[in-house]
């Protein structure tokens, strides 16, 4: 303990900053916040019908976030494509910032992941602003989320 007074009288000496060895030893130094942790979702798309209530759990915000979203024009025969986009929200479901690619898969060309991409941003910005419960805002504010997006093909 006494090693640890006279480190942080250091610190604070080397910093210029003032101190007493008495106040400043009685106050625990406590660890620094963690990040959040991202809430992570996967959802199989186009969905068949668009969620009709407000989203109240998790579950049901990634319906909410994927109800745009359509096959791309050109790129409805491909299978098993998958695209992973991360975002913020705010308490009244509106983005914080611009959501973002974190992963794609199956698009077989740069042209058709571009597409893909495209496609996907667009939908998320349609959807926007989610409608959710007021409960499910305050405890999703500014988390990160990450939701994947996942196209079986026409057929399946």
């Amino acid at each position: 303990m006494i090693v640890r007074k006279a480190a942080l009288a250091f610190v604070l000496t080397a910093l210029g900053l003032p101190h007493s060895g008495a106040a400043q030893s009685e106050e625990p130094l406590q660890p620094p916040l963690s990040l959040p942790q991202t809430l992570r979702g996967t959802v199989v798309v186009p969905l068949s019908e668009r969620p009709a209530v407000a989203a109240d759990t998790l579950p049901e915000l990634f319906l909410v976030l994927v109800a745009c979203w359509t096959a791309p024009t050109g790129l409805e025969r491909l299978e098993d494509v998958q695209i992973t986009a991360r975002m913020s929200l705010r308490q009244d479901g509106t983005l914080v910032g611009p959501p973002r690619i974190t992963f794609a898969a199956g698009a077989p060309t740069a042209g058709s992941r571009n597409l893909l991409v495209r496609v996907t941003l667009g939908a998320i910005r349609r959807c926007m602003p989610a409608h959710i419960t007021p409960a499910l805002g305050r405890a999703i504010a500014g988390r990160p989320l990450a939701l994947r997006f996942i196209y079986r093909g026409p057929d399946r």
